[in-house]
């Protein structure tokens, strides 16, 4: 009953935290930390995470249809396809290159994830004061090249702490993208990549994940997907208006409350 709990907390949080730039992982990891959780490999708290992506699909579910059956004749179409996959491709290769430091490594760094928090979170705030004017307004017609330069500053994220949605945004809002559309491109670019994480991770943990373990996955990830849709219906609207301040101030604080936490 207590892991049953545990994972639904643990699901929710994913769920809360996947879109918004605060790094779902690190919320995870410290909040695994604190609670005693624990997971063989980490498989959970990696594939729980593609409950809140198949949030995001299915709100854009329609939208991407359409995307698919224009490409064969329409050139923004195919070309938006393209921009996802171009910067999906960094992940790939860094993250099978890399797959081992980062879970044996750096997820059992719980000092690292607070101080990743804490400076995330002052990046962010000075990145969203400043007086940036974008030059694209629309996720979908970003060019190849801008697309490119966001999925290599995605990768940062992979060490726990960083935040893929905040690594998105910030490098999308550094190269002129205006903050809306830069939140939906870090959703579309989240499809991919998550699903390339998930099957990853559970090709590399077939062989330590037993019943126990599935149960808890599902129940994390069912609770993440309900969370997460709640939070991309909230997200683009409040961007939009009031920006990105709040969650690097979130970050500082929980940052600074683990490791005051982990010093004790």
């Amino acid at each position: 009953m207590i892991d049953v709990l545990e994972a639904l907390l643990l699901g929710v949080v994913e769920g809360l935290t996947e879109f918004i730039p605060v790094s779902s992982t690190g919320h995870l990891l410290l909040l695994g930390h604190a609670i005693g959780f624990d997971s063989a490999g980490h498989a959970f708290e990696v594939m729980v995470q593609l409950g809140a992506v198949l949030a995001v699909a299915s709100l854009y579910a329609a939208r991407l249809w359409g995307v698919v059956q224009a490409a064969p004749h329409d050139p923004s179409a195919r070309r938006f396809l393209a921009s996802v996959l171009v910067a999906f491709l960094p992940a790939v290769f860094i993250g099978v290159m890399a797959h081992d430091i980062i879970k044996s490594v750096l997820f059992e760094t719980p000092r690292l994830i607070a101080l990743m928090l804490i400076l995330g979170g002052a990046v962010l705030i000075f990145v969203d004061r400043l007086a940036l004017v974008p030059r694209y307004e629309d996720a979908t017609r970003l060019p190849l090249g801008v697309a490119l330069k966001i999925g290599v500053i995605q990768c940062i994220a992979m060490i726990p702490g960083v935040s893929r949605s905040g690594a998105t945004i910030v490098g999308a809002l550094a190269l002129g993208v205006s903050k809306r559309a830069a939140a939906e491109f870090s959703f579309f670019l989240s499809m991919p990549t998550m699903l390339g994480a998930f099957a990853y991770d559970l090709m590399k943990n077939r062989d330590v994940l037993d019943a126990a373990q599935v149960e808890t996955i599902v129940i994390g990830f069912i609770a993440a997907f309900i969370s997460g849709l709640c939070v991309v219906r909230w997200l683009l609207g409040y961007v939009s208006r009031h920006g990105y301040a709040i969650f690097g101030w979130w970050r500082i604080v929980v940052g600074i409350i683990a490791l005051v936490a982990l010093s004790i």
